[in-house]
C-alpha cells in the first residue's frame, strides 16, 4: 500500500491591491541555529554500546541475499456438471467453455514468496529456512523455482542441496564464485543482554538492518522437538526468515526463523535458530544433502507442573517417557514407560536442555549412561545411540493414524459405570469388545474408557474427552472402573492433590497428564 502524503497548508495574506504575499519571519542575524554549535562535551552512548553499526553493516550486508520462490498452487477444479435450475446462464456457458478447454483439469495460479538467506562459501552455498523454499502445509516438497538475488542485484537460479524440516533449515547452491560470505560463531557464549544485528528482507523491501539485544536463550515456542531458540528484540518481520543474526564481532549466532505477533508485524519477539544447533545440520546438508541424528527410541513429555505434582517430583527437572519403541535402543537398555529421565551422558535434562536435543547431538554408536527415576528410586542404565530413521518410519513405529482414518463413534450413549466421578469428574466404563471395535483400538490396548466428563472438571480443562482410554493411574495399570477408583483413592491417601494418568486417544501413543483431585466433601 502506498503511503499517503499530506502537505501542510501555509496561510497567506491578501493585500488590498489583490496581490498575495507570504509572510516569512526572519531570525535575528546574531541568533545561531540550535544545532549549529557542537556540544562542549561529546555525547557518548552508554558504556559498552557502539556509536554506530554502519561499519559492521557495510562489511556484513553483501553476504546477505534475498530468496524468492515460485510455485503453482491449485485454486479450484472445473468439473463436468449439468446446469442447475435457477443458476446463472452466463456461469453455465463459461463452465462449458472451460470444460472444453481443460477437460476438467485443476485450475492453478502461480504463487510467489520472499525470504532471506546468507552466503556461507565463496562458491555459492547459501543457508535459509526450509519453510522459505518449501510448498504446502506439511513443508514436505520444495518449490518449483528458487531465485537468489545478491546485494548488488545480480540474480541466480538456485538448486536445493539439502533440507531438514525438523530444524527448519535448508542449504542452496548457485553457480557463482568469489562471493562475499560469512561464518558461524559460537552461540553458546552468547548472553542475555548482548547486542545483536539482524539483516534480511522484511516485507520484500530489500536489504534492511535492525539492531537490538538478546532477550532470552533456549526458548521453546512449541514448533518442534528441537526448539532451542534465541529470542531477540531486534526487529524481525515477514521476509526476514532465513536471514542471519550477528553478534558485534560479525559472526552468525543465529538464523532468524519465527516471530510471535498478534498483528503479523514485529512486537519485539523474534526467534532465531542458534548457531550451536544450526551449524552441525548445515555442515551435513552441505556435505551429503541429509542429516544423521542420534536416536533413543522413546516418546517423551516435559515434566510440567501437573505431571510433576502427580509424581511428587520438582517440575522441569527431567522428562517422562510416554512410550518406548519395542527393540529400540532405550528398550534394550531397560528404559520403561513412565520412567523420568534426569540425565543423559552426564548432561542434565531440563527445560533448557531437552532429551531430544542431547540425544540428537550425541555421536551415533556411542554408549551413554542414562539416569532416571522409577517409582521414586534412581536407576542407571547404559544405552547405545542408534541413527534416527526417516520421519515416515518414526511415525509408523509410533502408530500414528493416517489423515483419512475415520473418527471413533460417540460412546456417550453406551451404558456407563460411574467410577472416580467424585474425585476426578469423569465417568468410566470397561473397555468391552464392542467399544474396542467402535474406537478402532488395537487388541493390545488395555484400560478403561471415559464415558462422560464434567465440563467444569480439571480433566476437561486438560483436554480429556469421551472415548479416551485411561491406561494407567499413578503409574499403575487399570483395566476396570473398580481398579481405577482404587488407584485414585490410593493417590489421595498418599497426600497427593494431583493424579498422574496415562491416556490414549485412538491408536496414537499414550500421553501423561496430571488431573487435580476434586476436594473431598
Amino acid at each position: 500500500m502506498k503511503s499517503k502524503i499530506v502537505r501542510s497548508l501555509v496561510p497567506v495574506a491578501v493585500l488590498a491591491t489583490g496581490l498575495a504575499a507570504i509572510a516569512v519571519a526572519q531570525a535575528p542575524a546574531t541568533q545561531p541555529a540550535q544545532n549549529a554549535v557542537a556540544p562542549a562535551v561529546a555525547i557518548a552512548p552508554p558504556s559498552g554500546a557502539p556509536r554506530s553499526f554502519a561499519d559492521l553493516t557495510a562489511r556484513l550486508a553483501p553476504a546477505v541475499v534475498n530468496v524468492s520462490t515460485t510455485q503453482k498452487v491449485e485454486i479450484g477444479r472445473m468439473r463436468r456438471m449439468p446446469g442447475q435450475p435457477g443458476g446463472n446462464p452466463l456461469e453455465d456457458l463459461f463452465r462449458r467453455f472451460q470444460e472444453q478447454q481443460d477437460g476438467g483439469e485443476p485450475v492453478t495460479r502461480e504463487a510467489t514468496s520472499l525470504g532471506s538467506g546468507f552466503v556461507i562459501a565463496a562458491d555459492g552455498y547459501i543457508v535459509t529456512n526450509n519453510h522459505v523454499i518449501s510448498a504446502g502445509e506439511g513443508r514436505n516438497q520444495p518449490v518449483e523455482s528458487i531465485t537468489v538475488t545478491l546485494s548488488d542485484r545480480r540474480e541466480y537460479k538456485a538448486r536445493v542441496v539439502g533440507r531438514d524440516p525438523l530444524t527448519d533449515l535448508a542449504v542452496l547452491k548457485i553457480e557463482a564464485t568469489g562471493l562475499p560470505f560469512v561464518q558461524f560463531g559460537n552461540s553458546e557464549t552468547t548472553r542475555v543482554g548482548d547486542w545483536s544485528i539482524a539483516i534480511g528482507n522484511p516485507f520484500g523491501l530489500g536489504g534492511t538492518v535492525t539492531a537490538g539485544i538478546i532477550s532470552a536463550l533456549h526458548r521453546d515456542i512449541g514448533s518442534g522437538q528441537y526448539d532451542r531458540y534465541i529470542q531477540t528484540d531486534a526487529s524481525i518481520n515477514q521476509g526476514n526468515s532465513g536471514g542471519p543474526l550477528f553478534d558485534l564481532a560479525g559472526n552468525v549466532i543465529g538464523i532468524n526463523t519465527a516471530i510471535f505477533s498478534p498483528t503479523g508485524g514485529n512486537v519485539g519477539l523474534g526467534f532465531a535458530i542458534p548457531a550451536e544447533l544450526a551449524k552441525p545440520v548445515v555442515d551435513q546438508l552441505k556435505a551429503t544433502g541429509a542429516v544423521k541424528r542420534g536416536y533413543l527410541g522413546v516418546a517423551i513429555q516435559r515434566l510440567s507442573a501437573d505431571i510433576a505434582a502427580g509424581l511428587g517430583l520438582p517440575k522441569d527437572k527431567g522428562e517422562i517417557v510416554a512410550s518406548v519403541e519395542p527393540n529400540g535402543p532405550a528398550a534394550r537398555a531397560g528404559v520403561r514407560q513412565g520412567d523420568v529421565i534426569v540425565t543423559v551422558a552426564g548432561r542434565e535434562v531440563n527445560f533448557d536442555n531437552s532429551l531430544s536435543y542431547i540425544v540428537a547431538t550425541t555421536p551415533i554408536g556411542s554408549t551413554i549412561p542414562i539416569e532416571m527415576i522409577r517409582e521414586g528410586k534412581r536407576l542407571k542404565v547404559n544405552a547405545i545411540i542408534a541413527q534416527r530413521p526417516s520421519e515416515a518410519v518414526v511415525a509408523q513405529r509410533a502408530g500414528l493414524p493416517s489423515d483419512d482414518e475415520p473418527a471413533a463413534e460417540d460412546t456417550s450413549k453406551a451404558p456407563g459405570i460411574e467410577a472416580a466421578k467424585a474425585s476426578l469428574g469423569i465417568t468410566l466404563q470397561p473397555l468391552t469388545p464392542v467399544l474396542r471395535q467402535q474406537l478402532k483400538l488395537d487388541e493390545k490396548v488395555q484400560g478403561v474408557v471415559i464415558a462422560g466428563i464434567s465440563p467444569s472438571s480439571d480433566a476437561a480443562t486438560k483436554g480429556l474427552q469421551r472415548g479416551d482410554v485411561i491406561l494407567k493411574i499413578g503409574q499403575k495399570p487399570v483395566t476396570s472402573p473398580a481398579e481405577a477408583a482404587a488407584a485414585v483413592d490410593a493417590e489421595r491417601k498418599a497426600g497427593k492433590d494431583t493424579v498422574l494418568m496415562l491416556v490414549q486417544r485412538g491408536n496414537t501413543p499414550g500421553r501423561y497428564t496430571g488431573v487435580k483431585l476434586i476436594p473431598a466433601k
